[in-house]
């Protein structure tokens, strides 16, 4: 079998024909995805001429009779790379981890010729594999005929201004079946911004995006703000770990006034600062689908945390807030939290300051908050002046055995007398509420927290009790 990367001859109509009826053969492929993907697009749709690719195959009758492995063989053979055994034994699964493999740009390339029939995998990871723009522009390539990938990471590959231009071409075609990409930690900076501003405007498709641990500035920041006002598909976006900065940050914050879509926000290790927290506070009074924030470290004092506080206020979806890291005191802090008590309409479940230095009074204090919000759960640091006296609860499931045993009844009857929807799975924050409001067991917030971290270990959300 020959691979030619300078032959340009297209597919004769036959070998299409076969590579539809492979195409529908699998259709029935399972395929994994954790936000909804959109629908699987055919393959005969005519390609742009930028995109005639030096991946194709000279011999099409070989193409459907040759193995995988096989067929990545000659890849290997074409290219001059070693073989990587770690993809030949797991080729049949949906999800390929091939993460600091040292592929570099040619064992990319190779990965991605095998990849063009590829018809079970859903998830390639490509993270630290130095791939560089001549690895992006064969993974791109091959996603323009390959529609069963849907989630693509190639973080960490020293992708560049280059690497980001192609990729923008890309996503700006919006045709592909991928709907999550991670891109941090590849150079990319303000003039590579402008590009995923106007690749993003028009894509609904993406709905995750991590562009964290680049160097993106207030320019940048201002373009991806413009890009958030526009985009309708985006609903978890990573930024942390970027130099975004007071306009920036305004400008970002500012979007979430009218964008529609997004539920996740990470803009952690930013530079926001007091102004950024203003726009920010300014903003979540107004959004009504963001549901997950992360703020943590950047530079927001008690001025910060107040000015926050006015938004909270008023917002009503907002569950998770993540701030610790922050030159935060406990007045502060306070302010924050009673800011959640004024609003009965609140959905918080988390807060965290957990490098915050609290006092008896603030404890206190939260109680009155529980007592409102008794599925919110606040997140702090040691208590000032208790620390010399502290005393170790005991592990909440073993106070909860105790009384079972007593009452001749199972662990499970106990979570199934809380359990007011009657599923055996409970979200974490009405899990919380019940263990809270119920007077059979004296618990702690503490020993409350361990529990769900113990049956809930990976973060799901989810409590399944049986």
């Amino acid at each position: 079998m020959d691979y030619d990367d300078d032959d340009d001859d297209t597919l004769d109509p036959d070998q299409e024909e076969g590579e539809q009826q492979v195409q529908e053969s699998d259709s029935n492929e399972d395929i994994i995805c954790v936000v909804e993907p959109p629908p699987v697009i055919e393959k005969d749709k005519a390609q742009p001429e930028s995109y005639e690719t030096d991946l194709e195959i000279e011999d099409s009758e070989k193409l459907f009779t040759t193995g995988q492995e096989d067929l990545y063989l000659e890849a290997c053979k074409l290219v001059g790379v070693i073989p990587v055994s770690y993809f030949i034994r797991n080729m049949e699964e949906t999800h390929m981890n091939l993460n600091h493999h040292g592929l570099g740009p040619k064992g990319t390339k190779a990965i991605a010729i095998s990849l063009v029939s590829n018809t079970t995998i859903t998830r390639l990871e490509l993270e630290d594999n130095w791939i560089l723009e001549e690895g992006a522009l064969a993974l791109m390539q091959m996603l323009h005929e390959n529609y069963y990938i849907q989630e693509l990471n190639v973080s960490n590959n020293h992708l560049d201004t280059p690497g980001a231009k192609i990729i923008t071409d890309f996503l700006l075609e919006n045709t592909s079946s991928l709907w999550s990409i991670q891109l941090s930690g590849n150079n990319f900076n303000d003039d590579t911004a402008e590009m995923f501003c106007n690749a993003l405007v028009s894509n609904y498709r993406i709905k995750f995006l991590d562009l964290s641990h680049n160097s993106f500035s207030e320019k940048g920041g201002e373009q991806l703000g413009h890009m958030l006002v526009l985009n309708e598909g985006l609903q978890t976006l990573d930024l942390s770990w970027n130099q975004l900065n007071l306009k920036g940050a305004v400008s970002l914050c500012n979007s979430l006034r009218a964008n529609i879509t997004l539920k996740t926000l990470d803009i952690s290790w930013n530079g926001f600062g007091n102004e950024g927290a203003q726009a920010l506070g300014d903003a979540l009074r107004i959004n009504s689908t963001l549901a997950y924030l992360d703020i943590s470290s950047n530079h927001l004092n008690n001025e910060g945390a107040i000015k926050l506080g006015r938004g909270l206020e008023f917002n009503e979806t907002l569950r998770i807030l993540k701030m610790s890291q922050n030159p935060v005191t406990v007045e502060g802090a306070l302010s924050l939290v009673l800011s959640v008590k004024r609003n009965p309409k609140s959905r918080l479940e988390e807060i965290n300051i957990s490098n915050v230095l609290v006092t008896e009074g603030f404890v206190k204090q939260l109680d009155g908050v529980f007592f409102v919000h008794p599925e919110l759960d606040v997140i702090y640091g040691e208590v000032a002046g208790t620390i010399s006296k502290s005393v170790m609860s005991p592990v909440a499931l073993k106070v909860i055995k105790d009384y079972v045993e007593k009452k001749k009844i199972t662990v499970f009857d106990f979570f199934k007398a809380i359990d007011h929807l009657g599923t055996a799975k409970m979200p974490a924050a009405e899990f919380r509420k019940a263990l809270t409001m119920q007077t059979k067991v004296p618990l702690n917030r503490i020993q409350i927290r361990e529990l769900i971290k113990k049956l809930d270990p990976y973060e799901t959300g989810i409590i399944d009790y049986r």
